[in-house]
């Protein structure tokens, strides 16, 4: 029996977990109190990694099928299938005829990080999804727009502000979401402690709106309007103070006149905040010594999710709290380095467009609302084979249903999964990745996210199993077969590709033979880090296997900033054009019903649910419903209701709360695992139901194409 010390991998917050490992398994995690970041902490999730990397059903050979069933062989025999279904496809009919999907596990791998851009620009393909365009994509738009780089996303400095206020997020549930924060739970008690203060806005009394100082319902999709009044507020009662901005901020007077039809009491009505409340919160934002607005999921799955997301950052500037401590700053993660000059070529979007439906790329990818119909629709540059490496989408994005049937019709389909899942069961090959106990880990994504400057690199728990595959080597293989360069090839030829090229870019050419690492991941992060910010190497992370503390977000502005003119840049035409549909949609008919999702603190979306402890106890997978609601529908506690919407409909058991406001109904995320064909039987004994067989592909946020997974307009009755 032994102990090692592991990043967990299941969700954003990079917590450190204290494993015991003994007969070559993990027996036991809990959290790691050593760790300079999450100190102890651990939730229900971190709690099962041993379990999830063990589990029975996880797929350990590669699958490939045969007369409609998926049979276990070799690896040179699944990579030749692989170049003889994808090759004869990109010969006929051109690379776009390959299409991509990245789901989100894969910013939770190194080989993720490192190993999925150079895949995709081997493949060459217009037609690359991700689960970007149904949780995120809005935000990388609007910090686009304002910082000139999609990834230049500030985060709430938690541990010194003195008031946050908090839209769409639940991180009580999700330890939070573009913003790294192990334990957010308890760093929001300590402002609590210190004497600050927290609100939250949702349509429901969540876990966290519970232990909240404050908590406003708010009618689904309508932050906007809340926004715009707060923003109203700041310039008519003269509050707006750039504080230590002043000079590196533009479009401040554009904002001024955006914002002038929607005083709070205008908007009072449309978000279902009182007018009073509304001049309250700015005026609370522009006198509290520090302060940080943050809004999540809640505010980007919606129709007007990039000018919610951008108004967001606008309320930090103009109260003075973008880019100082206790506002919301920008990370520096240890394997990135600072730009070397303020200024840059700016972010734009749209240089390409979806075949179907013209919508415009954002980041290089299509929204994944459009795959269904890319796959369906005939002509030049029609889907005719799919690339998915991890994910889900079947169940993770809108009208699941036909994107299901979309599947199934394609000539060719691998994936690289752990799992045969509802996406999974279409594919042709499927290749498993190694466990997470038998590979090293780094969190490039999420350490570019962090509230607290750190580093941490977590070796293998286990050796490496003689019969399976690094990722890294599944993801290079797969490169050499789209490369023409065919399926023996040996991945170790991408691997001295790659690192002689990331030498390259840190000028260090000269460095090769100082760099170290087991595997190609760890060569590659060790030159990085090298390179990074803080000079540091592999090895220093291996000597602290707890991590090292880099300190507090310090201030980067001007110097992170890569607009064309080198400052915030408040004002866009975009953003106008939006603004204006907004202002349309004041006098728009409400709807009786609308759905929203949930998350519940054991589901990271479809994640998890094959491991035992995550899915016992009672039934989370309710519709659940305000009790003037259910009065007026006739429906009781426990009864089934039968819900329907535009795209689908399904049938739900009802859990009558007041959590939910009047008119509105909630579903949680990352269920439906009752389709046949797939290996998953713990998950299939408690299958739930599939919100996005509700959510409609045909509305999206327009500037960022994503998915509108809230709000859903819905129609319910009793079954029977």
């Amino acid at each position: 029996m032994r102990t090692a010390y592991r990043t967990c991998p299941l969700c954003e917050a990079a917590c450190g977990l204290e494993l015991t490992v003994a007969d070559g398994e993990v027996v036991a995690a809990r959290g790691d109190r050593e760790h300079v970041f999450s100190h102890g902490f651990v939730c229900p999730k971190g709690a099962t990694f041993g379990q999830l990397s063990s589990d029975p059903d996880r797929l350990r050979r590669p699958l490939v099928r045969r007369d409609g069933r998926h049979v276990e062989v070799e690896w040179d025999e699944a990579f030749a299938a692989v170049e003889a279904g994808l090759l004869p496809i990109i010969e006929r009919a051109g690379r776009d005829a390959v299409g991509v999907y990245v789901g989100n596990p894969n910013a939770h791998t190194m080989s993720g990080g490192l190993y999925l851009s150079p895949l995709l620009k081997a493949i060459a393909s217009r037609n690359v999804f991700s689960a970007s365009t149904v949780d995120q994509m809005p935000k990388h738009v609007s910090c686009g727009y304002l910082f000139g780089h999609p990834l230049a996303i500030p985060v709430p400095d938690l541990d010194r502000t003195d008031l946050l206020l908090m839209l769409g997020a639940n991180p009580w549930e999700s330890n939070g979401s573009l913003a790294t924060a192990a334990d957010f739970p308890g760093r929001l008690k300590a402002i609590q402690a210190r004497g600050g203060r927290f609100v939250v806005v949702d349509p429901r009394r969540t876990r966290t709106a519970e232990h909240a100082d404050e908590h406003l319902f708010i009618r689904p999709g309508t932050d906007a309007f809340l926004l715009f009044g707060i923003v109203h507020t700041l310039f008519a009662e003269g509050l707006a103070e750039l504080g230590g901005l002043a000079g590196h901020v533009t479009g401040v007077e554009q904002v001024r006149e955006l914002a002038e039809p929607f005083a709070p009491e205008v908007v009072a009505a449309a978000c279902d905040v009182p007018a009073e409340r509304i001049r309250g919160l700015a005026r609370e934002l522009a006198a509290a010594p520090t302060a940080a607005v943050y809004g999540r999921i809640g505010t980007c799955t919606v129709e007007f999710g990039t000018l919610t997301s951008w108004l967001i950052d606008v309320v930090n500037v103009l109260t003075g709290n973008l880019d100082r401590p206790g506002g919301v700053m920008f990370p520096l993660a240890p394997h990135l380095r600072p730009n070397s000059r303020p200024g840059g070529k700016g972010f734009r979007v749209g240089r390409w467009h979806s075949r179907v439906r013209g919508l415009p790329e954002v980041k290089g990818e299509l929204p994944v609302a459009t795959l269904a119909e890319e796959i369906e629709t005939p002509g030049d540059g029609q889907v005719r084979a799919l690339v998915t490496v991890a994910g889900n989408p079947v169940l993770s994005t809108p009208n699941s249903g036909r994107l299901d049937r979309a599947l199934g019709s394609l000539d060719f389909m691998v994936s690289v999964d752990p799992y045969l899942n509802e996406t999974t069961r279409h594919a042709d090959v499927v290749l498993p990745p190694t466990d997470s106990t038998r590979k090293g880990h780094y969190d490039f994504a999420f350490l570019a996210l962090s509230v607290r400057n750190f580093a941490a690199y977590s070796p293998p728990v286990l050796p490496a199993d003689p019969a399976g595959m690094d990722e890294c080597d599944v993801l290079a293989r797969l490169l050499l077969i789209v490369t023409g360069r065919g399926a023996g090839a040996d991945p170790a030829i991408v691997h001295e590709e790659m690192l002689a090229r990331a030498l390259e870019r840190a000028g260090a050419a000269g460095m090769r033979d100082a760099v170290t690492g087991d595997g190609p991941a760890e060569r590659l992060l060790d030159v990085a880090l090298r390179a990074g910010a803080y000079q540091l190497s592999l090895q220093k992370l291996l000597d602290n296997p707890h991590g090292i503390d880099l300190g507090p977000l310090q201030p980067r502005i001007p110097e992170v900033l890569k607009t064309t003119s080198g400052t915030v840049e408040l004002y866009r035409p975009e953003i106008a054009a939006e603004a204006e549909r907004l202002r349309g949609a004041l006098d728009r008919q409400r709807h009786d019903l609308v759905l929203i999702g949930r998350r519940h603190l054991r589901s990271n979306n479809s994640w998890g649910h094959n491991v035992p402890a995550l899915v016992k106890g009672r039934d989370r997978c309710t519709l659940q419903v305000h009790p003037a609601d259910a009065a007026r529908l006739a429906l009781a506690d426990g009864d089934e209701a039968q819900v329907t919407s535009r795209a689908g409909g399904l049938s739900a058991r009802v859990e009558v709360t007041d959590r939910v406001m009047p008119g509105v109904v909630s579903l949680p995320h990352g269920w439906g695992h009752d389709l046949p064909g797939t290996r998953i039987a713990v998950a299939a004994a408690h299958p739930g139901v599939n919100s996005n067989v509700l959510t409609d592909e045909l509305v999206v946020d327009p500037l960022s194409g994503n998915s509108v997974l809230n709000g859903i307009p819905v129609e319910i009755k009793a079954v029977g």
